[in-house]
């Protein structure tokens, strides 16, 4: 596609006398990974809370697919298809995959056309084929498993297949392999590259620059609510990234 699904212009971001974010432009397109790199209180977090509806701007305009947007809040954006991983994932430790994949938005039927239950046959079924569209290796007897049990890789599998299956268009991803083992890292980042081949665009935030070059198209570095700088993935390096990052 030649137009972003997402841009950014001018967009600010004031806290009392604090301006966390300060006319900050960039644009997103289809099946691309833009990732945000910079320290902590550079900005990265505000951001992606302005694109995902947690805060509206004080400055600046937000298009999303080609139309200028402003999110009353986090369950608006997700209607328009952007949905949003952080790094604790949001799921419910007592809850098994499926029931982490439809929560808030549980199946009922009527049992003998009265009585209100849930429907865990259909939802146990989609939520396997969903993991299976991307790939992601969780036995279907484990579905019935808590989410606690899991293994910090599978439960990132299921936040992004959660997230899938509610057909978001824009991913935000928030230190998506914090925690993580480098197997399990390897394993995000795989999902990563089968999100980008379903032409989901990404926005990527990580401390970690390894994982930034694994999978970025762009990298837009903050560094105290400016934008700093944006490159390439392929045509800079982690050196110069740094250098951005605290003006060098």
């Amino acid at each position: 596609m030649n137009d972003p699904i997402l841009s950014g212009r001018g967009l600010t971001k004031r806290f009392g006398g604090v301006l966390a974010l300060d006319n900050v432009s960039f644009d997103l397109w289809p099946g691309e990974v833009l990732a945000l790199a910079g320290d902590n209180g550079a900005g990265k977090s505000t951001l992606i809370k302005i694109v995902s509806g947690v805060y509206p701007p004080d400055g600046g305009t937000l298009n999303y697919k080609g139309k200028e947007v402003r999110f009353a809040n986090p369950s608006a954006a997700r209607d328009m298809g952007i949905e949003t991983i952080y790094q604790d994932l949001a799921l419910a430790d007592n809850l098994d995959i499926s029931a982490n994949v439809f929560l808030g938005r549980e199946r009922i039927f009527k049992r003998f056309g009265l009585l209100p239950a849930l429907d865990r046959k259909s939802m146990e079924k989609d939520a396997h084929d969903v993991l299976g569209v991307l790939d992601i290796d969780i036995d279907k007897n484990k579905l019935k498993q808590p989410a606690g049990a899991l293994s910090g890789g599978q439960r990132q599998a299921v936040a992004i297949g959660r997230a899938i299956f509610w057909n978001a268009e824009l991913l935000i991803m928030d230190e998506p392999t914090a925690a993580l083992g480098v197997p399990e890292q390897r394993k995000v980042i795989e999902l990563i590259n089968r999100l980008k081949e379903r032409n989901v665009a990404i926005i990527f935030i990580s401390h970690n620059l390894t994982d930034i070059f694994a999978v970025a198209d762009r990298i837009l570095v903050l560094r105290r609510g400016i934008a700093a700088g944006e490159r390439r993935a392929v045509e800079t390096d982690g050196d110069e990234v740094i250098r951005l990052m605290i003006g060098g």
